[in-house]
């Protein structure tokens, strides 16, 4: 179970990164709108840092997106 909780958070970073990039949004933007410094924006991207509830709406109405969107985006990539 603890294998598919780090996979799904892994995917769900992965995610938010690729929209971000899709944006051409850097990483400095995003962890300003969050009030964080880039270097911990970077580590929730690559998965190191546990994501809030709160902290993933945000990323989401940031890069205004579905939250349902980023935790499905695989499935609607294939």
């Amino acid at each position: 179970m603890e294998i598919l909780a780090n996979y799904s958070v892994k995917t769900i970073a992965g995610n938010i990164r690729t929209t971000r990039e899709r944006l051409a949004y850097s990483q400095e933007y995003l962890a300003a709108k969050l009030k964080v410094s880039q270097n911990t924006y970077s580590k929730i991207e690559l998965g190191y840092v546990k994501l809030t509830l709160e902290r993933f709406f945000k990323i989401c109405q940031v890069l205004e997106i579905d939250p349902a969107e980023v935790i499905n985006a695989e499935r609607a990539a294939a």
